[in-house]
């Protein structure tokens, strides 16, 4: 912005003329500054405090609207016009680090891409630095608990393929690609990353093992330990509407819901995420995390007993039990 010429202050001339004329062009380019605010989206009602996915509130929030009171949107993309092709969903909670690199790689895996970043529960600037690369933010001012970012991102996307990441490491748009592809181009509905955790050791990850039992029990054996847990991974729009973006939150549930609706569940590409981000490995060793995400399984395999009886849809051949009944 070029600075308004003010008058000196011994001249004449002009007079009061002059100075409301300077006065205009002081407020006329400080407009666009105005316009640049981020929009703010009110709705009835606050959610309620909440730091992990058991509580209901998040699920208030999504119901009518994927921000409320508290929370910040800003607007869509510059140039938003037809409905983007790929949504790039990214949960964030402290991630001022590597959020802009990550958004980055993200905007390049099609032509037509938006970048939703769902940050809750950040205090280290985080929605201003995915601002900054260019996403639109869904700002939440409390932490909304493991996977809910997804759910809420998925409500808000608008593209055919909702492609999934996280904000605390670096995917390069080359190895996110294939996951467009394989909904876009070969028709699947969810194309999971082909990372299966390491298997080799004398005593598997409680949560290794979980994902393979569930796909067992799904039917599903030739997908080891790929789920909708790791990232990245995408799904059709078809995908998200049988699914539910509320199921999302919980992903073995969401991959459960998949592979019971029969959709086409793939395995792409492998990005080892472990390796990638052997902090995260250290840290969820160390937390409930891993409470969680079992108990996110097991919630999966009740749903699935609940939908085919309480073996699963796994046969009991001829076994005749009532002969085992004591008198």
């Amino acid at each position: 912005m070029k600075p308004v010429r003010r008058k000196a202050a011994g001249s004449r001339g002009r007079g009061r003329a002059g100075a409301r004329k300077g006065r205009r062009l002081v407020q006329a380019r400080r407009k666009p500054r105005a316009a640049q605010r981020r929009i703010r989206v009110n709705r009835k009602g606050k959610p309620g405090k909440t730091d992990s996915k058991q509580s209901t509130a998040w699920k208030e929030n999504m119901q009518s609207s994927p921000v409320a009171d508290e929370e910040s949107y800003s607007g869509p993309p510059e140039g938003a016009g037809s409905p983007p092709v790929v949504s790039v969903i990214i949960p964030v909670m402290n991630e001022r680090r590597t959020i802009a690199a990550v958004i980055k790689e993200a905007r390049k895996v099609h032509p037509s891409t938006e970048v939703i970043v769902v940050v809750n529960g950040s205090t280290d600037g985080s929605a201003e630095a995915a601002r900054r690369a260019g996403a639109v933010v869904l700002e939440y001012d409390h932490a909304l608990g493991h996977d809910v970012g997804r759910s809420i991102g998925a409500m808000s996307a608008g593209g055919k393929v909702l492609l999934f990441i996280d904000g605390d490491f670096v995917i390069t748009a080359g190895e996110l690609r294939p996951y467009v592809r394989a909904v876009l181009e070969q028709k699947a509905d969810v194309a999971l990353n082909n990372y299966h955790g390491p298997r080799r050791r004398r005593q598997v990850h409680n949560v290794v093992l979980a994902k393979h039992a569930l796909n067992a029990m799904l039917g599903l054996p030739e997908l080891g330990g790929a789920s909708l847990t790791a990232v990245p991974h995408a799904i059709s729009r078809r995908a998200m509407t049988v699914i539910g973006t509320e199921a999302l939150a919980v992903p073995p549930l969401a991959q459960a819901k998949a592979a019971s609706a029969e959709l086409d569940i793939r395995l792409v590409d492998r990005v080892p995420v472990g390796i990638r981000n052997r902090k995260r490995q250290s840290r969820e060793r160390r937390s409930p995390l891993e409470r969680l995400v079992t108990g996110d399984h097991l919630e999966a395999a009740a749903w699935l007993i609940g939908q085919r009886g309480r073996r699963g849809g796994c046969t009991d051949l001829l076994r005749k039990r009532q002969h085992c009944e004591v008198r």
